[in-house]
């Protein structure tokens, strides 16, 4: 088989690019997907999110490795494993991050990527319910929609918010971030809006575009330094695939480096103890993952208002009947409706703290079971983590898991602001707002009363927040992976487009900046063919 471009991983970014790069009906495209088809009836129900968490024919399942700095923790790291990837599974929450993280990967050496350059690419994705403005775009191919549906505790976690002097922020994408407001979400007539089905599913007649499905990359293949195709395994046979222009790899954070190192591009040493012969020498494949890391807080509430009650008992049954048959009620809402980006200290210039407010309570996080008596939980996030982790194989099996080590908590920088983030969200609970219908304090609990106790707490249970990035970081330094192009560095005909080329992590939920690069790796690709024609 032979295209022109072959894109391994169907997710946020892959679909994109496989709609935008076949656009021309000359460019021959094939789109590669380990998983299935999006065919899991949970995929396709915003909040049942928590039926996919650990489920493994749309997930990859991956678990930490013992994390240092929080108690030798292992903990559940979902990606999806599905047409649309993470898109298919995650939160549905649209969080583009700060103005300021995009001017800040320009002033590293990274020109074309400034918050200015990158609005197009953000607007020419969706089709926001709010209407076209300087921040926001209709016509895409990508729902953006504000919440239909709002949990009763809504509106008393927004005004205790405004009590304690975080500003009412009605666009939390728009000029500035700080503040607390309603989210809107990737959902469409009451159905998750994913990468699948907002680029791919229209596109899927296309005479010059092929999706092979259960599909796993096993290898690169390369002349010299020249990517030439790819090796992949479908239904137990191996198959090579041929390329006539590029290979772009889509595979996120831990997949991307992980088929890197399995061609033979990474660390040497690293690739020669494993056996894998050394391709190019890369010393940055794998290092430099960033992810923002939670503290979840909860509170048991007074009131029927939270989601707790709704999917239980009868209500559990009134639920489900009116999404199936009017696209309406809770489960058709976002797993977080609300959230607040805030600054822990003064001298700040942006919010280095995101809150995610859920309007429910988990016994459990991994089974995700609602607990039957209302609740809130209150995700304290840290936006800028200092910490840093990795990212390598741990054999040369393709079906291996790689090592995901985070690192969390590693610095007394991240673990002084989750300290503050957490007091921040107990004076939100505080405030005289919530008094109707504030109960108990569930976790950390009311024994814990000074900072030691609060760090205490958070290092035991300081999690992923399933966020990660930067793992073919790009740039011009000697660790950077791939170029402002996103070329990697060193070789010809490949690129790779996915949340591992960011520099930094962005302030808030990536899923949104993953789409935004997946449609600038298109233009990127597309102008540069142009260039050479």
């Amino acid at each position: 088989m032979e295209f022109d471009y072959v894109i391994v991983g169907a997710g946020s970014a892959g679909c994109v690019l496989a709609n935008r790069l076949s656009v021309d009906p000359t460019n021959r495209v094939l789109l590669l997907e380990a998983g299935p088809e999006d065919r899991n009836f949970w995929i396709h129900v915003p909040l049942g999110f928590g039926k996919n968490v650990n489920n493994p024919s749309v997930n990859w399942c991956y678990q930490s490795e013992p994390e240092p700095n929080v108690r030798g923790q292992r903990f559940l790291l979902p990606r999806g494993r599905v047409l649309g990837g993470s898109s298919s599974i995650n939160g549905m929450v649209y969080v583009r991050g700060q103005p300021e993280d995009f001017d800040h990967w320009a002033q590293l050496g990274n020109g074309g990527w400034s918050c200015e350059d990158l609005l197009p690419y953000f607007k020419k994705s969706e089709n926001n319910t709010r209407g076209a403005d300087h921040f926001h775009g209709i016509g895409g191919p990508l729902s953006v929609s504000d919440l239909t549906e709002r949990a009763g505790i809504c509106e008393y976690m927004i005004r205790a918010g405004e009590e304690i002097g975080i500003p009412r922020n009605d666009d939390l994408n728009g000029q500035i971030q700080e503040g607390i407001g309603y989210h809107q979400a990737t959902i469409r007539n009451g159905r998750r809006c994913s990468t699948a089905k907002a680029f791919l599913e229209p596109v899927r007649s296309r005479q010059n575009l092929s999706v092979e499905t259960e599909a796993l990359a096993t290898r690169i293949l390369f002349n010299g330094k020249r990517a030439t195709g790819v090796l992949y395994v479908q239904g137990g046979v191996t198959r090579q695939v041929r390329t006539t222009r590029e290979v772009i790899v889509s595979g996120g954070a831990f997949n991307s480096p992980q088929l890197l190192e399995l061609s033979g591009v990474g660390q040497g040493k690293r690739l020669q103890a494993l056996g894998i012969p050394v391709v190019h020498s890369l010393s940055g494949v794998g290092e430099d993952l960033q992810d923002h890391q939670i503290v979840r807080m909860r509170w048991r509430i007074t009131k029927n208002i939270t989601w707790n009650e709704e999917v239980h008992g009868w209500r559990a049954l009134r639920s489900a009947l009116k999404f199936l048959f009017a696209g309406k009620g809770v489960l058709t809402m976002p797993t977080l409706p609300v959230g607040a980006f805030i600054c822990t200290r003064q001298e700040l210039a942006t919010p280095d703290i995101q809150f995610q407010i859920f309007p429910g309570t988990y016994s459990s996080l991994e089974a995700r079971v609602l607990d039957k008596q209302p609740g809130v939980t209150v995700g304290v996030v840290l936006l800028r983590p200092e910490s840093r982790g990795t990212v390598h194989l741990k054999t040369p099996e393709p079906t291996s898991p790689p090592a995901i080590l985070h690192n969390l908590l590693q610095t007394e920088r991240d673990r002084e602001t989750i300290v503050r983030g957490m007091k921040l969200c107990r004076r939100l609970m505080d405030a005289n707002a919530m008094d109707p219908i504030r109960g108990v304090e569930l976790y950390p609990g009311c024994n814990a009363t000074s900072d030691k106790d609060l760090l205490e707490a958070a290092l035991d249970v300081t999690q992923s927040n399933w966020h990660p990035t930067s793992t073919c970081r790009m740039g011009t330094d000697p660790m950077a992976v791939v170029d402002p192009t996103l070329k990697v560095h060193g070789l010809e005909r490949l690129r790779i487009a996915d949340a591992s080329v960011m520099p930094t992590a962005v302030s808030g939920n990536t899923n949104a900046t993953c789409i935004m690069i997946g449609e600038k790796a298109s233009d990127i690709v597309l102008q540069q063919a142009r260039g050479r024609e």
